[in-house]
């Protein structure tokens, strides 16, 4: 029954998380948002209390159940790993807890934390490292997928589905997360949750707590045979079936260990000493061989079915506790708007200040608080935001304008960020940051050389800060030029994205490194 309930949980928030990663629609965003907010790290980085205690809480009670339902990493280890056992049978073995490597990672990661090390956090951080594999590795085949319904739904006049651009994240940061995934999915193939506890930095602060956890997997010394198959099935390795022993610093109450008992040894529930009579060699003395109980008398089939019936009531009440606490956490369903159209991109130019998303305040605090999890990456509608290459901010979001610009009414980005990097905006605050401003190359613009007469940029500019105006002043037949009001200008990229002149615009925006409130 536990087995069945955390597979069917762990299922649901799976594949919750998959959506949620992979439309960029923002619908199932909407539904499912409050997933991302109860990850470990952004709880962290958000400051966020009342996720942060009910987290210890419920690991300190049942164990690390967060790693089995919660994580969207350890669901994805497993699923892997259910794949890996498909042609092996009792594929796992008890290893020794690696501490010294478990816990030089947390060191690490809580030093990379504290000096604001990007790098390291995204790296380590395993809620983004899914984030980063499905949106970079798996939302182009759905959007592929995606273009192909539509086009079938055009061919028929049924619009269900709109096509949406397609384009690959740079070499560098594909190679990176590419390489990531190849990493974790081989272990988890081979080993299981090897690097759930040996690496990941978040099972093993919980892993910490859970040693005290008050539900736990427990060893009847009185019915266990040694068989072994228990450590067979475990996928984190952690009982030692030889010394009747569990580490529950790794235990992720999987219940693989309770089906796969013969006889009747493991149960999961308060933790209590079993005293019983145990021969020199651990071997239970009995008469027939029958179970024996605590008081080393047969087990009659009155008890081992009230037995049955108290692991049924735990597994409820786990269920029940689990359900309870992603009930609290859910949020009032947001409406968002699908689509928009499409618009031809350019070669973005090389800006002296990166521009960072709306929200994020500066480029320091985005740096410090973002865990590169490209949620708002895939979200973005308007195809402005791109996974960094710049060493001090890798895979973290910056604003480029080659594929489309900034619109007004958008503040997509700022609604799906679990953690403070990009707080949240509403769309009238939206309208008075100004991210950047805009930025005349004379050069290049077709009205300042007389080769045409353009002005695109000055009508499509939505807080109107660009005018058009006479390259000499007291002729008013001469050409008109660009005029930047760099106080009215938010650095939205209008001008930006539809100036005619290819491959670089004739006005690009240029980012402020504190963004300023207009």
């Amino acid at each position: 029954m536990l087995k069945i309930v955390r597979r069917t949980l762990a299922a649901l928030v799976g594949l919750a998380m998959l959506l949620m990663f992979l439309d960029f629609t923002g619908t199932f965003h909407a539904w499912f948002a409050w997933l991302a907010k109860i990850q470990l790290l952004p709880a962290i980085l958000a400051v966020n209390i009342g996720v942060l205690v009910t987290l210890v809480v419920l690991t300190f009670v049942f164990g690390r159940i967060y790693c089995s339902v919660i994580c969207p990493l350890g669901i994805m280890q497993d699923f892997i790993a259910r794949l890996g056992r498909i042609r092996r049978k009792n594929p796992y073995s008890y290893s020794k807890p690696k501490n010294w490597l478990r816990y030089a990672f947390l060191v690490l990661m809580v030093i990379a934390l504290v000096a604001s090390v990007s790098i390291i956090v995204e790296v380590l951080a395993p809620y983004s490292t899914f984030g980063r594999i499905v949106a970079t590795l798996f939302q182009p085949l759905y959007i592929l997928a995606n273009n192909v319904l539509a086009s079938i739904s055009e061919s028929v006049d049924s619009y269900a589905f709109y096509k949406k651009e397609l384009w690959i994240e740079s070499g560098i940061f594909l190679a990176v997360t590419a390489v990531h995934f190849l990493i974790i999915a081989v272990l988890a193939w081979r080993n299981g949750r090897t690097y759930c506890n040996t690496i990941c930095p978040v099972g093993t602060l919980l892993g910490f707590i859970s040693r005290f956890s008050l539900l736990r997997i427990k060893i009847d010394q009185t019915k266990c045979r040694k068989c072994g198959k228990c450590a067979k099935n475990c996928k984190a390795a952690c009982i030692d079936s030889k010394g009747m022993t569990v580490d529950y610093s790794r235990c992720v109450a999987c219940g693989n260990c309770l089906e796969n008992c013969s006889f009747g040894a493991l149960s999961y529930g308060f933790k209590k000493t079993v005293v019983s009579n145990v021969s020199a060699d651990n071997e239970p003395i009995s008469a027939d061989n029958a179970p024996m109980s605590t008081d080393n008398a047969p087990v009659s089939e009155a008890s081992a079915s009230e037995e049955t019936i108290d692991k049924s009531k735990r597994a409820f009440l786990l269920s029940a506790a689990m359900a309870t606490t992603a009930a609290a956490f859910a949020e009032d369903k947001i409406k968002l708007d699908g689509g928009l159209a499409n618009i031809e991109g350019k070669q973005s130019p090389k800006r002296k200040t990166p521009i960072t998303p709306p929200g994020s305040l500066s480029a320091q605090n985005l740096a410090k608080n973002c865990t590169a999890c490209q949620l708002c990456i895939s979200e973005c509608p308007n195809n402005v935001l791109r996974p960094s290459t710049a060493l001090d901010s890798f895979m973290q979001p910056v604003v480029s304008y080659d594929r489309g610009y900034c619109r007004l009414e958008c503040n997509r980005c700022s609604s799906v960020c679990p953690t403070s990097a990009i707080r949240p905006i509403d769309k009238e605050e939206r309208t008075a940051i100004q991210v950047g401003h805009a930025v005349l190359i004379k050069k290049n613009c077709i009205s300042a050389t007389g080769e045409a007469s353009c002005g695109n940029c000055a009508r499509h500019c939505p807080v109107q800060a660009i005018e058009m105006v006479p390259t000499n002043p007291d002729d008013n037949e001469s050409p008109k030029i660009p005029a930047i009001d760099e106080i009215k200008c938010i650095g939205c990229g209008a001008c930006e994205n539809l100036c005619p002149v290819r491959p670089f615009s004739a006005i690009y925006v240029e980012g402020h490194e504190r963004h300023k409130e207009i």
